[in-house]
């Protein structure tokens, strides 16, 4: 682990990290402190399952200041310019469509690039979509026709996830399959996970992971905090989460500050 003053990213997760108990929009106290860090010579990167366009959204009064990774893994930008894309197989995204669909109380949600794609078993999860969640949404008749190549598909349960293990059985062998929130799965091509686009970033920059902070709080962030010089896990993270962890915090806020207070 390299010292203190040679960090620099600081990256996060959103749900469950940044955004607590919920929330889908940011404490403003974090645009300053993103500011702080850059004159200090450390760029934040917004590190989620979540779209480009959402987080862009999230994190509106400095979104041409920091850097994104998008979709677990599967996107990542810097400068709005596309760093990496990883696509998934086009028969298993199908596959797993199918699967989805006739799975009772199970909405499925296919990422683009600008755009997710739904055909809503329910009216109010258009709504939660677009309205709460805060995405770009588009409503197609077909999932299995959407006008660009697959790249992430999403299982989103009413109530909760009721259990993983058989999706973890069926299609572990041939994707990426996590748990993105209490009521999100999300599966990806095999071996694509966050640390996948947070390798990309590094390289394009030319940044080593031991200059890196990482703050995580779920089972999707664990490669990319396995990978950062400085892990930090949320203390209401899963102990799997805080055991590959340096340190803990009840807040990536409080961790910045006093990050910032020893520079």
């Amino acid at each position: 682990m390299n010292g203190i003053n040679e960090i620099k990213i600081v990256a996060s997760d959103l749900d469950g990290t940044l955004l607590l108990d919920g929330a889908q929009k940011l404490n403003p106290e974090i645009f300053d402190l993103i500011r702080e860090l850059k004159k200090r010579g450390i760029l934040f990167l917004a590190a989620s399952g979540r779209q480009y366009a959402n987080l862009r959204r999230l994190f509106a009064p400095v979104q041409d200041e920091i850097a994104y990774l998008c979709e677990n893994g599967c996107l990542s930008f810097y400068r709005d310019r596309i760093i990496n894309r990883e696509l998934m197989e086009r028969d298993l995204a199908i596959e797993l469509i199918d699967a989805i669909q006739n799975t009772d109380g199970c909405e499925v949600l296919v990422s683009g690039v600008e755009t997710c794609y739904i055909r809503p078993k329910k009216p109010g999860f258009l709504s939660h979509m677009r309205d709460v969640v805060g995405n770009n949404v588009t409503v197609v008749d077909n999932l299995m026709q959407i006008p660009e190549p697959y790249m992430k598909v999403s299982l989103f349960e009413y109530g909760g996830l009721d259990g993983t293990g058989w999706w973890q059985k069926t299609f572990s062998s041939r994707c990426t399959v996590v748990t993105g929130g209490n009521e999100w799965l999300d599966m990806m091509p095999k071996g694509v996970n966050k640390s996948t686009g947070f390798r990309e970033i590094l390289r394009h920059l030319q940044i080593a992971p031991e200059n890196c902070v990482v703050f995580g709080d779920n089972d999707n962030d664990l490669e990319m905090l396995e990978m950062a010089g400085i892990p930090v896990a949320m203390k209401s993270a899963k102990a799997s989460v805080r055991a590959a962890a340096v340190f803990t915090t009840d807040k990536v806020e409080h961790a910045l500050e006093k990050l910032l207070g020893a520079l």
